[in-house]
């Protein structure tokens, strides 16, 4: 569902800015992306202005990101999408919108990390220094990071229908690692920020390895287990050891086998939308099929023979 009904252009964003930032109006400005909540566009070299306009949540998930991020972002080492201002709903356009930081790269999902050893290192470095204790006051995840036996359903139907389309090879092994890390012991650590939406699309590569990671709408706190699926997710084959390995505080066993549930979840997601993409279905990607299968093979493959 498109929950905008005015139509984003070049003309209306200027009209926007001259309004309640005139200081950035002349810039060049050039259409960067289309994604589930909001549209991106480039401003002048350094800035983005983000949009929102599929969904009805992504008003509030922009307004978390210009209340959290700038506090977070300082400490992180990759490039984020810094917020600079917020625009404020108004009779041309009624919903909130914000100025970032613009980040460079290549979506993962077209350009993968490939040089393992740089890109497990870089993503561990980056999970470290987001992870810490969250204020009492952070943010919960939109039904994410919960209990994962509280999935059940949703496991069972993803599965199912992937399977039933002939896109799952081994899904009693796909099932064994879900059941397994449904069975794990919960976080009792204190919540951690979290990403919250760590899939290919939203990390950005440069020369073979990670450089930037956009979209904090799903920020959060809670279990580090959620945002450690991307280990299977986004990294190479053979990297993970050489990430768990670099990872502050090291995972324990039951933090582990949580992550690697949340990525059959993950992967199992992103193949649906990668089907849906190929066959020009509404809200598919064809780009997210073959991460997600290379996914499914990692986790597969390191089950116990």
């Amino acid at each position: 569902m498109t929950a905008t009904t005015t139509d984003i252009t070049a003309e209306l964003i200027r009209d926007l800015l001259r309004e309640q930032h005139p200081d950035l109006a002349d810039h060049p400005l050039e259409l960067g992306a289309r994604g589930w909540d909001n549209q991106v566009w480039r401003l002048g070299d350094d800035l983005a202005v983000r949009l929102p306009w599929a969904t009805e949540s992504a008003d509030a998930l922009l307004r978390k990101e210009h209340a959290w991020l700038p506090v977070l972002a300082p400490r992180l080492p990759l490039r984020v999408p810094v917020p600079q201002r917020l625009g404020e709903p108004s009779e041309r356009f009624p919903r909130p919108w914000l100025v970032t930081t613009w980040v460079p790269g290549e979506p993962a999902d077209r350009a993968p990390a490939t040089r393992a050893a740089d890109a497990a290192d870089t993503l561990a470095a980056f999970l470290v220094a987001l992870h810490r204790p969250a204020p009492d006051e952070a943010p919960t995840g939109r039904h994410r990071g919960g209990p994962l036996a509280e999935t059940a359903e949703h496991f069972t139907w993803e599965l199912a229908s992937a399977t039933e389309l002939g896109l799952i090879r081994e899904p009693d092994a796909v099932r064994a690692i879900w059941e397994d890390a449904a069975a794990a012991p919960e976080w009792a650590g204190p919540r951690v920020w979290l990403h919250g939406d760590l899939h290919p699309a939203n990390i950005l590569t440069t020369d073979g390895t990670f450089s930037g990671v956009i979209d904090f709408g799903d920020l959060f706190a809670g279990d580090p287990a959620y945002d450690l699926a991307a280990v299977w997710i986004l990294l190479p084959d053979g990297a993970a050891d050489r990430f768990h390995d670099a990872y502050r505080p090291s995972p324990d066993a039951a933090t582990l086998r949580r992550a690697r549930g949340w990525a059959v979840l993950r992967a199992l997601t992103g193949i649906h939308i990668g089907e849906a993409g190929v066959h020009g279905r509404p809200g598919g990607k064809p780009t997210w099929g073959p991460p997600a299968q290379a996914s499914l093979r990692r986790l597969t493959a390191s089950l116990p023979q």
